[in-house]
């Protein structure tokens, strides 16, 4: 049986945190300016030009210093995550209007499934309608890619920028896709497309030649190799499970006692083995917590929930360990308990804490990670 093909869009706020600046100072609409950085001590790098200071050759990961030295009248816009965050909601609250099956690529993009939708309204129609009404009722341009797979979706949505439309069906990846620079490809490291380069793979279409193959597997591992190339012929997924990243917002773990205890040390071992499998989640799933916390119960039913919020998000077993010890060591008060537990608060994925200490913290970063974690 032939399987239905989907209809997916891919949708990506263009310059968003630019775009969030003009909302707020409109002043800033026909400006060159850059977010990020300190316009006082010509510290930090830019986290996104605006798309004047962008036809001037300024770009994010650019040092401010050397930007000023391209636009002296640069303007330079601090970060504001919380503005960021307010419109990013906005947005994805909009493309639920057109389908629940939306997923994050991250703050200012989004896959949504429009297979559905495109039964009553083309999905051409559609896209133009998103794009309109992103930027008539919220000043939020957009680029949109249409295909597939959401791979494809994705590579269509980067070829028109900004405010461009782009279908990608399979009969267009040798004419559309094959050309682009390797480097263009969605999912290919900045150490790996250098190499690749290196070897002689200029372009998506050489990475898909056999006779490449072998030179390619000196730069990666073959089931690498496989995926890129399901992924650039449209055989990988186009499925949408807005709860397959569904990140929880704590992590916990309890046992009931076979018996009433009041033994400290013994209670205090049981608490270390439920943390050492709580941290092991934390740590197989990506994730970093900024609240630790202890569970008691005792033998009459009353129950203490006591936690500690570190400055920062950590994963360091360590740390974690150190906290709720010490947790311990205070509000357990040699009563009969009958059930003991731990838990993480606070919880996010650490690619996204990634993120946060850059809007936050990123004159304090190294080079290396200022660099890596650009708009």
């Amino acid at each position: 049986m032939k399987k239905d093909i989907k209809i997916i869009f891919h949708i990506d706020l263009n310059a968003f945190f630019a775009s969030c600046a003009v909302i707020k100072e409109p002043y800033l609409k026909d400006k060159v300016f850059v977010v990020g950085g300190s316009s006082t001590s010509r510290r930090g790098v830019i986290s996104t030009a605006s798309y004047a200071a962008r036809k001037l050759g300024i770009h994010s990961a650019m040092s401010i210093n050397d930007a000023l030295s391209i636009y002296p009248k640069l303007v330079i816009v601090p970060l504001n995550f919380s503005l960021y965050h307010k419109y990013s909601q906005i947005f994805f609250n909009h493309l639920k209007k057109y389908s629940n099956l939306v997923l994050a690529g991250s703050i200012d993009e989004a896959y949504v499934d429009m297979t559905e939708a495109s039964l009553k309204k083309h999905p051409l129609e559609l896209a133009k309608e998103i794009q309109e009404t992103l930027l008539s009722e919220h000043q939020l341009p957009c680029s949109i890619g249409i295909a597939s797979t959401l791979f494809l979706a994705k590579m269509a949505s980067d070829m028109q920028k900004p405010l461009g439309i782009t279908v990608l069906r399979k009969k267009d990846i040798v004419s559309k896709l094959f050309p682009l620079p390797i480097k263009d490809m969605y999912g290919i490291g900045k150490k790996t497309y250098p190499r690749l380069e290196s070897l002689g793979i200029q372009t998506i279409g050489d990475f898909t030649k056999e006779e490449n193959k072998s030179i390619i597997l000196s730069v990666m591992s073959e089931q690498s190799y496989v995926s890129y190339l399901d992924h650039i012929l449209g055989k990988s997924s186009d499925e949408i499970d807005p709860k397959r990243y569904q990140i929880p917002k704590s992590i916990s773990n309890e046992t009931t006692l076979n018996y009433n205890m009041d033994q400290s040390d013994v209670i205090f071992k049981i608490m270390e083995e439920l943390l050492e499998h709580t941290h092991e989640r934390l740590i197989n799933e990506e994730l970093v917590t900024k609240t630790v916390g202890i569970r008691l119960r005792d033998d009459q039913f009353e129950t203490v929930n006591r936690s500690y919020s570190f400055i920062e998000h950590t994963d360091d077993y360590y740390v974690i360990h150190e906290a709720i010890e010490q947790l311990f060591e205070r509000y357990y008060h040699q009563k009969p308990l009958r059930l003991i537990g731990v838990f993480f608060g606070s919880v996010i994925l650490k690619r996204d804490l990634k993120k946060d200490v850059n809007l936050f913290n990123y004159q304090e970063l190294s080079k290396r990670e200022e660099k890596l974690y650009q708009k």
